[in-house]
């Protein structure tokens, strides 16, 4: 999967025990998606997965890994990649944005990604296929960009990998889980709350004022393909500049956060916040605390990619070091399940398999 701040990867574990071990529980609400890889993991268990998230990059990337499931899509998909790998470059909107106005990407996978993704809109695909299609290319210019792993800025020197050749491959779509075929929502999260419905919901809401669209702005221009126009060093979507979420708002965070726990229509919530975010712990248990009993689960974690390579400007120029490079991780867990749940039952449970 891409790069990505604010990953859950190294907590898919823990997850994967607190949601396999809540009564009764087979559907499951994600309902900032991001990546998907929390919903792709959980789909892995066999539950069925109904992921949202407000960016278009973030839906394509749940219609792949949640909603398509491997049986109806991979034979197609498999094809198609091979005839795009074979496909020459031809330059356009992409190159001329990420590779000669930045520099993001060589020209020469510019020119790739341009020709490629041409093929894409022009071959009507249907939606899965085609978000399966969208995913495999912005994978694989994610393995050839030249970032600290978000889309604010390019390095000054180029990165390794971006001298390689961009090549698709085939995202791991895996099969419908036992539960049920999962969807996949493009939702401001207070709309998708009256909307969805499920045994759990897991929120992962942002922490803080950095916008998701602002740090992998290329991926929304690369998914939507409509060429917009752009600003700044690192030739920004103008809607960059308009599209807010209460969630990037010290001031109106809190609100929203409160509104989405009372709203949701789950009876299992659990909820992943780290201590870097601008609600404190204390802050969660009291918004969680009207749902009913609250259990937190504290982990140690490195901090994103970034954090380990230092703070750069738009111009890919390195000014500062990290002030630390470890955060403390929460899970909140509130269930009406009538069992004594703990802490440590909750993380050190053994992960049911469901599929």
């Amino acid at each position: 999967m891409i790069k990505y701040l604010g990953s859950k990867r190294t907590l898919l574990p823990l997850i994967g025990r607190v949601i396999g071990s809540l009564a009764d529980a087979e559907s499951v609400i994600d309902l900032f998606s991001g990546t998907s890889r929390v919903g792709h993991h959980i789909k892995r268990l066999g539950f069925q997965v109904h992921a949202n998230d407000h960016n278009g990059y973030a839906a394509t990337l749940a219609r792949c890994y949640v909603q398509a499931d491997r049986e109806t899509v991979a034979r197609d998909a498999a094809r198609l990649i091979a005839e795009f790998n074979r496909m020459a470059g031809q330059e356009g909107y992409f190159t001329d944005t990420f590779c000669v106005r930045s520099r993001f990407f060589q020209p020469k996978n510019g020119a790739r990604v341009d020709a490629i993704r041409e093929a894409i809109a022009t071959k009507g695909l249907a939606p899965e296929l085609e978000a399966v299609l969208l995913v495999s290319l912005m994978e694989a210019a994610d393995r050839v960009d030249s970032t600290t792993g978000v889309q604010m800025a390019y390095l000054k020197e180029w990165a390794a990998r971006a001298f390689n050749d961009l090549e698709m491959r085939m995202p791991d779509v895996l099969p419908q889980a036992r539960h049920g075929k999962g969807s996949a929502q493009q939702m401001d999260a207070l709309a998708a709350v009256a909307t969805l419905e499920a045994d759990v919901a897991y929120i992962d809401p942002p922490y803080n004022q950095h916008k998701y669209l602002g740090n992998y702005h290329i991926w929304e221009s690369l998914v939507l393909w409509d060429k917009p126009e752009v600003y700044g060093v690192a030739c920004k979507r103008v809607d960059c500049r308009e599209r807010d979420s209460a969630f990037n708002s010290r001031r109106a965070a809190a609100a929203a956060m409160q509104a989405v726990i009372d709203r949701v229509r789950a009876r299992h919530l659990v909820v992943s916040f780290n201590n870097e975010g601008y609600f404190t712990r204390e802050d969660m248990e009291q918004m969680l605390a009207r749902r009913g009993e609250v259990v937190v689960i504290e982990q140690d974690f490195k901090r994103y990619v970034g954090a380990q390579i230092g703070i750069y400007n738009p111009k890919g120029q390195r000014v500062g070091e990290v002030s630390h490079l470890r955060n403390t991780e929460y899970v909140y867990v509130v269930t009406d399940d009538a069992r004594r749940i703990s802490a440590t039952d909750l993380s050190t449970a053994a992960v049911p398999r469901r599929a």
